[in-house]
């Protein structure tokens, strides 16, 4: 049976008596605790922490981590703006995106302090026009990757992310051109926890760090492997970075530049350190050849991990009254919507796959465990006209504070003109 992380049965139970169900529930001493883990991954010459704010961008928990000495990665001009509203300082946000804001945004953004780096040529030549001489940031593809799936895995060719590693002439004649001076090299593969792929990602990466001769730091991005079921493994990243600290020396010795390592974790940092509270709100029997069906009072609305990638969470049922008995469960959500599937089969987000859960009946708390990265950012939000669930800091003194209210069907329906 999978255990609660942080929670208790009698605090989960008073936190549903203040603040209802859904909700999201994180715990400010695990943040705290991720983060330095985080903070002293091995390096040679310096070491930056980037937060991967799209896993959870609630201004409450950038301050925590801007309180920890961590630096921010945007993936939008909307999260900068959000960022630097957080009380961020610009300087400390780094903007790698998928799409590039408008001209004018992207000038004010860069202008305020935010550093960039280009994922396409096209981005890279925008760059160059926009400000001719300056200094940027490179993303390459280096044409491996690592990954749970092929939506986990950000590298090789299966991948849109950076710039394609055999496009380094395109991207040195473009630097030529607008006389644009390339002071980081940006990698990143995905959410694997291999150190032979991770040590081979950064032999490839420092070998275009070796091509440009004005790098002076190495982000090798993020997606740490986080463990969130029992039987999953979590990234070592006293493992992964002692090789890498070495490969820093030998270049430092090759070429006398002492190369800053950045690193951009997301799961590593938040996974763990949130539970999603619900309710279980009816139970059903398909009869002797179907199943026996757990129904939450949330779904892909609050977790969409689950049908999106198959991803697997810890389910913890806390009965009101004690049972021994446990039950074959199929868990889903509150969306009518046949993919809103909590227990997936792994690898298989349409196959069902039956939990071992103590007897429940309608009532009992059901936690979700492993909800802080990906999951109140990453949502089917407002489907079937469900609000946003409320966000809740558990502080390390114990106090319970909300950091976002539960949404109200005004305001899902505010902007209907």
């Amino acid at each position: 049976m999978e255990k609660l992380k942080f929670l208790t049965p009698s605090l989960a139970e008073r936190l549903r008596q203040d603040f209802g169900t859904p909700a999201y529930i994180y715990d400010e001493r695990t943040l705290k605790a991720q983060a330095a883990k985080a903070l002293a991954f091995p390096n040679s010459f310096g070491l930056t922490v980037r937060y991967a704010m799209k896993a959870s961008p609630n201004a409450a928990i950038l301050r925590i981590f801007d309180a920890c000495g961590l630096h921010f990665d945007a993936s939008s001009g909307w999260e900068c703006d959000r960022a630097v509203k957080a009380g961020i300082d610009p300087a400390k946000i780094s903007l790698s995106t998928q799409e590039m804001p408008s001209r004018e945004d992207f000038a004010r953004l860069h202008k305020s302090g935010i550093r960039f780096n280009a994922c396409s040529l096209s981005q890279l030549e925008t760059f160059g026009e926009l400000f001719p001489g300056g200094q940027l940031g490179v993303r390459f593809n280096p044409g491996l990757g690592s990954g749970g799936t092929s939506k986990t895995n950000v590298g090789g060719p299966g991948s849109s992310f950076g710039i394609w590693h055999e496009s380094i002439p395109a991207v040195r004649e473009i630097v030529a051109r607008f006389k644009l001076r390339v002071i980081r090299i940006h990698t990143h593969i995905g959410s694997g926890s291999d150190p032979a792929v991770w040590q081979k990602t950064a032999d490839l990466s420092l070998n275009m760090v070796r091509q440009f001769t004005d790098v002076t730091t190495l982000n090798l991005g993020g997606g740490y492997k986080v463990g969130r079921m029992a039987d999953e493994k979590t990234t070592d990243l006293q493992k992964i970075g002692e090789p890498i600290l070495q490969k820093f020396l030998d270049l430092q010795k090759e070429t006398g530049r002492p190369i800053r390592l950045e690193i951009e974790p997301g799961t590593f940092l938040l996974a763990n350190s949130c539970s999603l509270l619900t309710t279980i709100q009816d139970i059903v029997s398909t009869g002797h050849e179907g199943h026996h069906f757990l129904k939450l009072d949330s779904g892909m609305t609050e977790i969409l991990r689950p049908a999106l990638y198959a991803a697997q969470h810890p389910l913890v049922v806390l009965p009101q009254k004690e049972t021994a008995q446990t039950v074959p469960y199929i868990v889903v959500g509150h969306c009518c919507e046949s993919g809103d599937l909590l227990t997936p089969a792994p690898g298989d987000s349409g196959e069902l796959a039956e939990r071992e859960l103590p007897q429940a009946q309608v009532g009992d708390l059901c936690v979700v465990e492993g909800a802080g990265a990906y999951c109140s950012a990453l949502s089917a939000k407002n489907y079937n006209s469900f609000p946003e669930a409320p966000e809740v800091m558990l502080r390390e003194n114990g106090e319970a504070v909300l950091i976002r209210r539960r949404q109200t069907l005004e305001q899902i329906i505010q902007n209907e003109v």
